[in-house]
Protein backbone atom coordinates (compact mmCIF):
# COMPACT_ATOMS: atom_id res chain seq x y z
CA UNK A 1 0.00 0.00 0.00
CA UNK A 2 1.27 3.55 -0.67
CA UNK A 3 0.08 6.86 1.08
CA UNK A 4 0.99 10.29 0.44
CA UNK A 5 3.14 12.03 3.66
CA UNK A 6 4.15 15.11 3.52
CA UNK A 7 3.97 15.58 0.12
CA UNK A 8 6.11 12.14 -0.38
CA UNK A 9 4.68 8.72 -1.85
CA UNK A 10 5.77 5.93 0.66
CA UNK A 11 5.50 2.18 0.54
CA UNK A 12 3.46 0.56 3.76
CA UNK A 13 4.80 -2.54 4.50
CA UNK A 14 2.15 -5.27 4.89
CA UNK A 15 2.83 -6.00 8.64
CA UNK A 16 2.06 -2.05 9.40
CA UNK A 17 -1.49 -2.12 7.88
CA UNK A 18 -3.43 -3.21 10.27
CA UNK A 19 -1.66 -0.33 13.24
CA UNK A 20 -2.66 2.71 13.46
CA UNK A 21 -1.66 5.06 11.82
CA UNK A 22 0.43 6.61 14.65
CA UNK A 23 2.27 3.55 15.29
CA UNK A 24 2.62 3.50 11.53
CA UNK A 25 3.83 6.80 11.26
CA UNK A 26 6.30 6.60 14.21
CA UNK A 27 7.39 3.17 14.31
CA UNK A 28 7.36 1.54 10.52
CA UNK A 29 8.54 5.87 8.83
CA UNK A 30 10.43 7.17 11.67
CA UNK A 31 7.94 10.61 11.56
CA UNK A 32 8.21 10.56 15.59
CA UNK A 33 6.33 14.21 15.96
CA UNK A 34 2.66 12.88 16.51
CA UNK A 35 2.87 11.33 20.06
CA UNK A 36 0.87 8.90 21.55
CA UNK A 37 -1.33 10.22 24.78
CA UNK A 38 -4.29 8.77 25.20
CA UNK A 39 -4.96 5.93 22.32
CA UNK A 40 -8.74 6.50 21.88
CA UNK A 41 -8.97 10.01 20.09
CA UNK A 42 -9.21 12.46 23.30
CA UNK A 43 -6.17 13.84 23.94
CA UNK A 44 -5.00 15.49 20.73
CA UNK A 45 -1.54 14.16 21.07
CA UNK A 46 -1.29 12.58 17.57
CA UNK A 47 -3.13 15.11 15.39
CA UNK A 48 -1.88 15.20 11.96
CA UNK A 49 -3.43 17.37 8.94
CA UNK A 50 -5.47 14.77 6.54
CA UNK A 51 -5.98 16.61 3.27
CA UNK A 52 -5.56 19.27 5.49
CA UNK A 53 -8.17 18.90 8.32
CA UNK A 54 -6.93 17.54 11.97
CA UNK A 55 -7.14 14.02 12.67
CA UNK A 56 -6.46 11.68 15.19
CA UNK A 57 -4.17 9.47 13.79
CA UNK A 58 -4.43 7.23 16.82
CA UNK A 59 -8.00 6.19 15.20
CA UNK A 60 -7.12 5.62 11.66
CA UNK A 61 -5.36 2.83 10.03
CA UNK A 62 -2.92 3.55 6.86
CA UNK A 63 -5.79 2.07 4.62
CA UNK A 64 -8.48 5.07 5.87
CA UNK A 65 -5.95 7.37 4.28
CA UNK A 66 -5.01 5.67 1.46
CA UNK A 67 -5.70 8.33 -1.99
CA UNK A 68 -5.44 11.11 0.47
CA UNK A 69 -2.94 13.71 1.70
CA UNK A 70 -1.27 13.86 5.32
CA UNK A 71 0.47 16.00 6.64
CA UNK A 72 2.98 15.46 10.10
CA UNK A 73 4.84 18.00 11.61
CA UNK A 74 7.75 16.84 10.62
CA UNK A 75 5.73 18.24 6.98
CA UNK A 76 4.83 21.29 8.17
CA UNK A 77 7.85 23.23 7.55
CA UNK A 78 8.74 24.30 4.23
CA UNK A 79 10.78 22.06 1.86
CA UNK A 80 14.07 24.27 2.77
CA UNK A 81 13.75 23.82 6.34
CA UNK A 82 12.21 27.27 6.66
CA UNK A 83 9.86 27.37 9.75
CA UNK A 84 5.78 27.53 9.31
CA UNK A 85 4.43 31.06 10.50
CA UNK A 86 2.81 28.85 13.45
CA UNK A 87 5.93 27.49 14.29
CA UNK A 88 7.65 30.76 14.14
CA UNK A 89 4.97 32.56 16.16
CA UNK A 90 5.21 29.64 19.08
CA UNK A 91 8.67 29.82 19.48
CA UNK A 92 8.09 33.72 19.43
CA UNK A 93 5.44 33.74 21.86
CA UNK A 94 7.35 31.18 23.68
CA UNK A 95 4.52 27.98 23.48
CA UNK A 96 6.54 25.19 24.76
CA UNK A 97 6.65 24.27 27.95
CA UNK A 98 7.24 19.80 28.44
CA UNK A 99 6.16 20.03 24.39
CA UNK A 100 4.64 16.75 24.35
CA UNK A 101 1.06 18.01 23.33
CA UNK A 102 3.23 20.73 20.65
CA UNK A 103 2.92 19.12 17.32
CA UNK A 104 -0.74 18.35 17.76
CA UNK A 105 -1.58 21.45 19.14
CA UNK A 106 0.11 23.07 16.03
CA UNK A 107 -1.46 20.98 13.43
CA UNK A 108 -4.67 21.73 14.71
CA UNK A 109 -3.89 25.19 14.74
CA UNK A 110 -2.69 24.85 10.43
CA UNK A 111 -5.79 23.31 10.04
CA UNK A 112 -7.52 26.14 11.44
CA UNK A 113 -5.52 28.76 9.70
CA UNK A 114 -6.05 27.37 6.14
CA UNK A 115 -10.13 27.52 6.81
CA UNK A 116 -10.25 30.22 9.18
CA UNK A 117 -7.21 32.96 7.96
CA UNK A 118 -7.89 35.31 10.38
CA UNK A 119 -9.23 33.61 13.56
CA UNK A 120 -10.87 35.45 16.76
CA UNK A 121 -10.13 34.03 20.35
CA UNK A 122 -13.35 31.87 19.90
CA UNK A 123 -12.82 30.19 16.50
CA UNK A 124 -8.81 29.30 18.06
CA UNK A 125 -10.51 28.08 21.70
CA UNK A 126 -13.39 25.75 19.69
CA UNK A 127 -10.40 24.59 17.52
CA UNK A 128 -8.01 23.47 19.77
CA UNK A 129 -10.62 22.25 22.57
CA UNK A 130 -9.22 18.64 21.78
CA UNK A 131 -5.63 19.43 21.85
CA UNK A 132 -4.87 18.91 25.84
CA UNK A 133 -2.71 20.69 27.41
CA UNK A 134 -1.27 20.79 31.56
CA UNK A 135 1.23 24.03 31.32
CA UNK A 136 -1.44 26.34 30.82
CA UNK A 137 -0.08 28.05 27.77
CA UNK A 138 -3.56 28.18 26.04
CA UNK A 139 -2.95 32.47 26.05
CA UNK A 140 0.56 32.40 24.99
CA UNK A 141 -0.60 29.70 22.22
CA UNK A 142 -3.76 32.01 21.03
CA UNK A 143 -1.48 34.92 20.60
CA UNK A 144 0.90 32.45 18.65
CA UNK A 145 -1.93 32.18 16.26
CA UNK A 146 -3.16 35.46 15.75
CA UNK A 147 0.51 35.96 15.36
CA UNK A 148 0.71 33.96 12.97
CA UNK A 149 -2.29 35.22 10.98
CA UNK A 150 -0.79 38.17 11.11
CA UNK A 151 2.21 37.64 9.64
CA UNK A 152 0.67 35.38 6.63
CA UNK A 153 -2.01 37.83 6.13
Amino acid sequence: MKLQINGDAVTIAPEWQDESLLMTLREHLGLVGAKFGCGVGACGACTVLVDGAAERSCLLRPADVAGRRVETIEGLAGPDGALHPLQRAWLDEAVPQCGYCQAGQLMAAAALLRQTPRPGDADIDRALAGNLCRCGTQRRIRRAIRRAAEDAA
